[in-house]
């Protein structure tokens, strides 16, 4: 079985005292928008009036998935492999918008299906290579995803001793849009066709394909308990995910949260642990049909649209420079006593 967890709500104990900071910043009140809603968030967060963003973390978790062989993606699998050598090699969208915007980057093989070199500069935690199809079976076994959500908290548990104080998330793995969208469907109790989208970019026809395949797939397995949805329907990379959002919310560190892959993991670990999205700020609406719905129904208010549906973190890495600024003018900005302005 899958620990219990202890996360808490966050204590709201300095909310006056926050937003009296903010509102008597030499501005109007409410003149910043949502920069003042992430102020007064990571401060209650880090219960501080001077909240700081520490060591910015990017966990990228890579796996395969066993539902490609029923023809759900335009990319054969083998790309899951190279996109992993991609981000190696520093070449990947997600590696420049990090090294632009001041994340670390840490690679993690959760289940890629191929034998990666003992001497790259990734992380070897190979649950399996890749799931099995879950057109046919489960995609993972409960041993399986014990171990994932358990190498998920051992990744924030580590970064957290070494003085992180914020973590993100990205993802490879083709066929993850099919895993996420079936997630959604369960756990928000939506028709498939609300939540698939065209992933790396079906036409219309594969489109219709791919939401045949996932829809046969749920008649197949009738489950509505989160961890089961999760282990019949998820990738490795997504459990992992979902262990490293439950334990970074109950090591209250802040979360930025990505695209559609990624808000999938929140919405297992959401239905487990509903307090955890205390502890989650989200980057950006994805363009992937699905993820307005979700957002919507976590009651999430993102940062940005830029219509992007790539994945890999990259929303993420965008809006770091905003969360930033929140920080930095909560922190920093004069207030009208001590800048001789009326209020």
């Amino acid at each position: 079985m899958i620990r219990t967890f202890q996360i808490e709500a966050v204590d709201r104990t300095l909310e006056q005292q926050l937003h009296h900071q903010i509102n008597n910043k030499t501005k109007p009140i409410g003149a910043l928008g949502k920069l003042e809603n992430i102020a007064l968030k990571i401060g209650l967060i880090q219960q501080t009036l001077k909240p700081q963003i520490l060591h910015p973390t990017m966990l990228i978790f890579a796996a395969d998935h066993g539902i490609v062989a029923e023809g759900v993606s335009p990319y054969p699998q083998e790309v899951t492999w190279q996109m992993v050598m991609n981000f190696v090699n520093g070449g990947a969208a997600i590696n420049i918008f990090a090294k632009q915007n001041g994340w670390k980057i840490e690679i993690i093989d959760a289940g890629v299906n191929t034998r990666f070199s003992q001497s790259l500069p990734i992380h070897h935690v190979k649950i399996n290579f890749g799931t099995k199809n879950f057109l046919h079976e489960p995609a993972m076994t409960e041993t399986e995803l014990k171990k994932a959500i358990e190498t998920g908290e051992e990744f924030i548990n580590f970064h957290q001793k070494e003085g992180s104080n914020c973590v993100a998330f990205g993802e490879m793995g083709i066929g993850n849009t099919s895993a996420a969208a079936v997630i959604m469907s369960r756990i928000l109790n939506l028709p498939i066709e609300d939540c698939a989208g065209r992933g790396t970019g079906l036409d219309d026809g594969g489109l219709r394909r791919k939401i045949e395949v996932l829809q046969q797939a749920i008649l197949k397995h009738e489950t509505t308990n989160p961890q089961s949805i999760l282990q019949t329907f998820g990738g490795f990379e997504i459990a992992m995910m979902v262990g490293a959002m439950l334990a970074a919310a109950e090591q209250k560190m802040l979360m930025i949260i990505d695209g559609f892959i990624v808000t999938s993991a929140l919405l297992v670990a959401h239905a487990m642990y509903p307090q955890v999205l205390d502890y989650c700020i989200f980057a950006h609406q994805s363009d992937e049909n699905g993820h307005q719905k979700m957002l919507s129904y976590l009651n999430a208010d993102p940062l940005l649209k830029l219509d992007m549906r790539l994945g890999e973190g990259t929303g993420a890495a965008l809006a770091l420079p905003l969360v930033q600024a929140s920080v930095n003018f909560l922190n920093d900005m004069a207030s009208f006593e001590s800048a001789g302005v009326s209020s």
